[in-house]
């Protein structure tokens, strides 16, 4: 009973966490604000909340550590909040590349179009309506692509391998 509980316990964290992250994806300044008061608020907002998701994946990495072998479920926790920083990273890095550089991208004007990209990406699906055209955002592109695929072995691996240790 102790174990389920402290498995809903890590899933609600690594909720809390992504829902932490996503907000602060929304929040956080890429851009000059005259209002100082409300880049100030935004600026304390975003660290606040970055500091909020650090405490919890490190209680979490904690707790795994303290488990030793039982922790592959715990892993893929872990991997699935890594999978949505990642992802809300490199959607982040997009939107700020294509707010400097126009050119860089194609159809790229909002936060939720360098989402949407960045998930496309992430799942191969990529239908061409936003897409990298510069320099810079090609080689921005690859590295995402080179992190989905890390993360998406990484998930493989420990799945097969807990499949593997249950036979």
């Amino acid at each position: 009973m102790k174990r389920n509980t402290g498995r809903r316990q890590e899933l609600r964290r690594a909720w809390l966490s992504c829902v932490l992250l996503v907000v602060a994806y929304f929040v956080v300044p890429v851009e000059a604000d005259p209002n100082a008061v409300r880049m100030g608020v935004r600026i304390s907002l975003t660290l606040l909340l970055t500091g909020a998701v650090a405490w919890l994946v490190t209680g979490q990495v904690r707790r795994q550590l303290a488990a030793g072998s039982s922790g592959e479920s715990r892993a893929l926790t872990h991997l699935a909040v890594v999978l949505v920083a990642g992802l809300l990273a490199f959607a982040l890095a997009d939107y700020v590349v294509a707010r400097a550089a126009p050119t860089q991208f194609v159809a790229l004007g909002t936060r939720i179009d360098a989402l949407y990209f960045a998930v496309a990406t992430l799942t191969t699906v990529g239908y061409g309506d936003v897409h990298a055209q510069g320099q810079l955002a090609r080689v921005l592109v690859i590295v995402q692509m080179v992190f989905s695929i890390g993360v998406i072995a990484t998930g493989v691996s420990l799945v097969v391998k807990q499949l593997v240790q249950r036979q």
